[in-house]
Formats: structure tokens, C-alpha cells, sequence
């Protein structure tokens, strides 16, 4: 039997790429979902994940769903929509993203404007390599609120203000989760099937609301 290996993560980071390279780069990629850009004033990362990633990025996106629900907030997650603003030449697919708390203040509309729209209130980004561009100074340019950080070991709440990241111990959008739940919920994903992952995040959100 023949055995098949996931292929590691794969970046490249090109420089002094145009605006409009980008945008075409983007245009030429249409639906698919791979591979995802991120731009910064003529950095471009082109990035195609890995196994390990996808992984890690649907557990976390996993827990923002069943947190939410069961604390009774209304979320919209956006996958790895393209945020871009051509005026400060930023742009960024997300691991996964969320509105949360700036829900109500999303248009009805099929096409996202950060001219008029918010950004996401929390990004979920995987990072497994060393050789990543480095993506705060765009998230920031773009306003977002908080970003999760997980390099497959380590998870990190950072909270915007004034104009930069700073750590946090909880986040923002769901306070309830710290960095070492984050961290003990991943790693208990790896190990469990998932129903029974699903029902003991369920109690275990249960347990934080009843003893509040």
C-alpha cells in the first residue's frame, strides 16, 4: 500500500511587487482557495498550507462557533475572505476571521469595502514556519481589533492599542478563553474524536457560565 504524505507548508516572499500585480495575482487565483496572499506596501506572501495548518485552524475556528453559541453571541465567520485597502497599500487572507462584536455594522452586500465596512473583530492565524512575512503591521494598518497567534505550540492573544499589538491574557471577543485553554483545546483536538471534543467544550463553557 502506497502511503501519501501531506506536503509541508509552502511561502514565498516576493518584494517591490505593484499594487496591481497584486491585484491581478488575485483575479488570475478567482475562487480557489489556495494559494492566499498577503500584501504589504510591495511585500507579497504567497502562501499554500499545510495539513498540519488547516488542522489547527479549524479547531480554533471550531471553538469560536461553540463558544459563541453557547454564551448566546452572534458571530459571523468569513473564512479567508481578501481584506485589502489600495490607500495603504495592505491586504490580507485570513486563516479565519470573525465579526463578533461589529456584526450589526456589516452590509448585506457580497463584496467587503474597508472603506465603509469594518474589519473582522478577530483573526485566527496559523503560523508553523519560521519564514513568515511579518503580518501585524497590516492587520493594524486595517483596524483589527484582535488576533490569535498559533505557531503549533504557543498561542497568543494580542489586542490592539494604540495603533500595536500588546499581549493579553483573555480575549477581547470571548473573555472567557485564555491563552492556556486555547492551548489545552487544540491539543485535546488532536487526541479526541470529535464528538466527544464537541461535548466536553460544551460543558466545559457550561461549567464557566454557571460559576460566574
Amino acid at each position: 500500500m502506497a502511503t501519501v504524505l501531506a506536503p509541508p507548508e509552502q511561502k514565498v516572499i516576493l518584494r517591490n511587487v505593484s499594487w496591481e500585480t497584486y491585484e491581478r495575482l488575485l483575479g488570475e487565483r478567482g475562487d480557489d482557495s489556495v494559494p492566499r496572499f498577503a500584501f504589504d506596501q510591495g511585500n507579497l506572501e504567497i502562501m499554500r498550507p499545510s495539513r498540519e495548518h488547516e488542522e489547527y485552524k479549524y479547531a480554533l475556528a471550531r471553538i469560536v462557533d461553540v463558544v459563541a453559541e453557547e454564551l448566546g453571541i452572534n458571530e459571523r465567520g468569513l473564512g479567508s475572505t481578501t481584506f485589502k485597502r489600495e490607500d495603504v497599500g495592505r491586504g490580507f487572507e485570513p486563516d479565519a476571521c470573525f465579526y463578533i462584536q461589529n456584526l450589526a455594522r456589516l452590509r448585506p452586500r457580497n463584496e467587503l469595502d474597508l472603506l465603509v465596512d469594518p474589519p473582522p473583530d478577530l483573526i485566527i492565524e496559523i503560523d508553523v514556519t519560521t519564514d513568515s512575512m511579518k503580518k501585524l503591521g497590516i492587520y493594524a494598518a486595517l483596524g483589527v481589533p484582535e488576533v490569535w497567534r498559533y505557531n503549533g505550540t504557543v498561542l497568543t492573544i494580542l489586542v490592539l492599542e494604540g495603533g500595536s499589538y500588546a499581549e493579553r491574557d483573555a480575549s477581547l471577543a470571548l473573555p472567557i478563553l485564555t491563552p492556556a485553554v486555547l492551548e489545552q483545546l487544540i491539543q485535546e483536538h488532536t487526541t479526541m474524536d470529535s464528538i466527544p471534543w464537541i461535548r466536553k467544550l460544551r460543558e466545559w463553557v457550561r461549567e464557566q457560565v454557571t460559576t460566574e
